[in-house]
């Protein structure tokens, strides 16, 4: 690249648009690569980027109040901050991002990290009563830790995933009994199939959680003054219930991208292995680039499918590459390909995991076993190894996280000392799985919408 090459792609207009974790991180990572040009983020909430995974545990709990969960600033970015400013609309070709407030920006380049919004219970079935609560934002969880601190008689939980049990292991922490219900068999099934899920089950049980499994919720009723007083389960139980907390999955925060020609819908906006968003014809866009939970793109480990992930670890890589790839040459851009990883805390339990688990067909205990505290689980796809989850074990998965980078068979040949004396694989379990994968760890195939094998290049 010649040095005028490289001054014009680190000077100029970028416009951010999502003021969180990926916007703020990718924001301090474009000065680092010495963008030198004007800044500007923009950002839905009027908050300045704060730390999401403290909500659902530490502040809910009271160990933690909202006001100490801001991320700290690696360095100042010099940016234009336009917060509580939704983005309404895209002209890709024109570079001109439309404000919610009708205001529009003109932009060199773009970075989309919108993130995604907690799915809410249909308005029809309830979901408009006061008392029914999701989890997403600071003020959700202030909203909700308000209510537990007053005691309520019973919590309902819709939703056994990573969010419905750190909602429940909180409840239970603060004394309040809990019911939980499951569509499948068994909780996290979605994200770590039925056989890790059923061990899962009993961490409930030993918290004296009501764990309702193959069980959904057919309808929330409210009394006269829009209320929510009960809920009628599909086992036949109609339960007296003045708080209920919705956590069924999330959703993409996509709409504002309606008619801009890229590929994006409630799963998420596609973008090939340099970070750049794709069009719905499968082309790549130069000047415009994707990081954090909105984004879906190919990873080299898992062809066939579009991963996007709700993951911390995550965002934070994914703004790194966003932001090395937008200020340099195309012939010195970067793959996104950091091996996927993420960690839990429910019922007194810690659970970390490498790898994309969901995508597997068989998994094996390799270390420990399902009826103890401590136990590892290595998950397998057509017979290699493809993810590991450590229960209360997280320092062994540097070795697993290297055996799935380096595409080794599965079972793994561990030899730990802890390991069973022989490896009996058996069929993980996952819940059938539709087009957008399981909520909290969404992996898609390709469609005609999202043409994954023309973005990854």
């Amino acid at each position: 690249m010649t040095a005028a090459g490289a001054a014009g792609l680190r000077s100029g207009r970028v416009v951010v648009v999502g003021a969180s974790l990926a916007g703020l991180r990718a924001a301090e990572a474009l000065r680092d690569e010495g963008f030198t040009g004007e800044l500007t983020l923009i950002g839905d909430e009027p908050h300045e980027p704060y730390d999401r995974p403290p909500l659902s545990k530490a502040v809910l709990s009271g160990r933690l109040s909202a006001d100490h969960i801001v991320l700290p600033r690696v360095r100042d970015v010099e940016a234009r901050w336009l917060l509580g400013t939704p983005a309404a609309g895209l002209d890709v070709p024109g570079r001109r991002v439309e404000l919610a407030d009708g205001r529009r920006l003109e932009y060199d380049r773009l970075l989309i990290a919108t993130g995604t919004r907690a799915r809410r219970w249909p308005v029809e079935a309830g979901g408009g009563l006061e008392g029914v609560h999701v989890l997403r934002t600071r003020e959700d969880a202030e909203r909700l830790r308000g209510v537990l601190a007053a005691g309520p008689s019973r919590v309902l939980i819709v939703g056994a995933g990573f969010t419905g049990g750190e909602v429940a292991s909180s409840c239970r922490e603060l004394g309040i009994p809990v019911t939980v219900t499951q569509r499948s068999a068994a909780p996290l099934a979605g994200a770590l199939g039925g056989v890790v899920g059923r061990a899962a089950a009993d961490w409930y049980h030993e918290a004296g959680a009501d764990l309702r499994l193959n069980t959904t919720v057919q309808g929330l009723e409210g009394d006269a003054r829009g209320r929510l007083r009960r809920a009628v389960l599909s086992d036949g139980t109609v339960m007296g219930v003045e708080v209920a907390v919705i956590a069924t999955g999330a959703v993409a925060n996509t709409e504002w991208l309606a008619g801009s020609g890229l590929a994006a819908d409630h799963r998420g906006v596609v973008s090939d292995g340099h970070c750049r968003a794709v069009t719905a014809d499968g082309r790549p866009v130069d000047e415009v680039f994707v990081a954090g939970d909105v984004a879906r793109w190919p990873h080299p480990l898992y062809p066939g499918q579009l991963l996007r992930l709700d993951h911390w670890d995550n965002a934070l890589a994914q703004a790194r590459t966003a932001a090395y790839n937008l200020t340099h040459d195309p012939a010195e851009r970067r793959d996104h390909q950091p091996l996927p990883a993420f960690w839990s805390q429910q019922f007194g339990r810690y659970l970390k995991s490498v790898g994309v688990p969901a995508v597997a067909d068989q998994v094996v205990v390799t270390q420990g076993s399902l009826d103890q505290r401590r136990f590892v689980a290595a998950y397998g796809l057509k017979g290699r190894l493809v993810g590991v989850v450590a229960v209360d074990s997280p320092r062994v998965l540097d070795g697993y996280a290297a055996l799935i980078e380096a595409r080794a068979p599965f079972p793994p040949e561990i030899g730990a000392t802890d390991g069973p004396d022989r490896l009996d694989p058996v069929d993980a379990a996952f819940p059938g799985r539709d087009a957008g994968g399981s909520p909290e760890h969404a992996i898609s195939r390709p469609s005609a919408l999202t043409p994954a094998p023309t973005a990854h290049r």
